[in-house]
């Protein structure tokens, strides 16, 4: 690896260590969602918390990969793979399973009826049925907001082999242009669908129609792990922060309450579905970057507190699952908005709470203790070009440290806390 690129690691001061402040945001994000979902009236651009996270996880999983390649010189492919499964499927196969179960006892429930939308939710391909890939378009129902799971992990597929691809022949910096590029290329793409007159499933669900929000994140992250800490390039980004992020998250909360997306053909709906996706994922991009440039900045002190940075980092997953399903299944017996709202809002983060209890967290350090040791070989273990460079092992490590059992390590590892990455990642 070129010694400029080992220069600017993670491990520099930029970006090191867990960020707390977007562990916050994502509590906000699923929280407008949320709102999304069961007051509808109230907040009509909720919605917009889905396009914060796909930008979110676009930034943290080019983060992570770019973590280990400068640790270890590589990324271990099937295990990033495997990990990310053992982060997102058991919470969703256990959803699967309690509505299943359920609609299954109780038919004429709000879950009766469900067991259909399983293997779509499960194999992530939900966004694909949404328009009728597979045949007629199903809305899913209970399980239809796993579409943004399904673009996530379609998206997780490609990204990787593509970035490793690109930093093969070029530098980071020159990465970083390239997937802002790709992004644009996406808009493009998203320009031509909608004057194709493509229905609004196939633009709001499709891989493609949202991967220049993904990309726009991993942009984002490129561009912090080449910018050295105190360079002349983090100084002027720094500056920009102290008035962007205002800006961007003004516009943000104005757009909760005041954006109702279009769904009917017209000039603002050609308008808006081909630059809408991009533009609020710029403004997220902004956000999320003032975050991490002035940590201590009032909004990240708001965002760090814990009563918002322990739900997004424990919950927010298990919240995202569980509100609709949770809000669907109270609809038929609580007629009075407002308490099924205040209802499903507590049971929604009991059950996220269950599942990270003893479905998340048991299986994620289950599944630590068995990848990770054979990271700690590649870390530590002699290259044949000689010691590979000291290179962080987790978010905030500055060299590798002493040796230990691969076990112990990885156990140790297992109970520290994890980089979010997905609604989620």
């Amino acid at each position: 690896m070129p010694a400029q690129e080992r220069a600017a690691a993670p491990g520099t001061g930029l970006i090191a260590g867990r960020k707390h402040a977007l562990d916050g945001l994502r509590t906000v994000a699923v929280a407008s969602v949320f709102f999304f979902h069961t007051a509808t009236d109230s907040m009509p651009g909720g919605s917009i918390g889905v396009d914060l996270f796909f930008t979110l996880s676009g930034f943290v999983i080019t983060l992570l990969i770019m973590k280990e390649r400068i640790a270890t010189g590589r990324l271990h492919l099937g295990i990033f793979y495997a990990k990310r499964l053992a982060r997102l499927w058991p919470a969703l196969l256990a959803l699967c399973a309690v509505i299943v179960a359920v609609g299954f006892v109780f038919p004429a429930s709000g879950w009766g009826g469900q067991a259909g939308f399983v293997l779509p939710a499960a194999a992530y391909v939900m966004n694909l049925a949404h328009f009728g890939m597979f045949g007629d378009s199903i809305a899913g129902e209970t399980l239809g907001p796993t579409w943004t799971l399904a673009v996530e992990e379609q998206f997780y597929l490609v990204w990787p082999l593509l970035l490793l691809a690109m930093l093969r022949f070029w530098k980071v910096r020159t990465t970083a242009l390239a997937t802002a590029a790709l992004a644009a290329i996406f808009v493009l793409n998203r320009f031509l669908l909608v004057n194709a007159g493509e229905p609004l499933d196939r633009i709001y669900n499709g891989p493609d129609t949202r991967a220049d929000e993904l990309l726009i994140g991993c942009a984002l992250a490129l561009v912090f792990t080449a910018v050295r800490h105190g360079s002349r390039l983090h100084l002027t980004l720094a500056s920009a922060a102290r008035w962007g992020a205002p800006l961007a998250g003004i516009t943000l909360v104005a757009a909760l309450f005041l954006l109702k997306e279009p769904d009917t053909p017209g000039d603002w709906f050609n308008l808006f579905w081909t630059f809408g996706p991009a533009a609020l994922a710029l403004l997220s991009a902004v956000l999320i970057g003032s975050l991490v440039l002035q940590p201590a900045g009032f909004l990240p002190r708001i965002l760090s507190h814990p009563w918002l940075a322990r739900p997004g980092r424990d919950l927010s997953y298990g919240m995202y699952l569980w509100h609709l399903p949770v809000y669907l299944l109270l609809m038929p017996l609580i007629p009075a908005l407002p308490l099924r709202i205040a209802l499903t809002a507590v049971l929604t983060v009991l059950l996220a709470y269950a599942s990270f209890r003893f479905v998340e967290r048991p299986l994620r350090r289950w599944a630590n203790e068995r990848l990770e040791p054979a990271v700690v070989r590649s870390t530590s273990g002699p290259s044949p070009a000689g010691p590979s460079p000291a290179g962080p092992l987790t978010a905030g490590a500055s060299a590798p440290r002493p040796a230990a059992p691969a076990g112990a390590a990885a156990k140790q590892r297992a109970t520290e806390p994890q980089p979010a990455g997905q609604l989620i990642n």
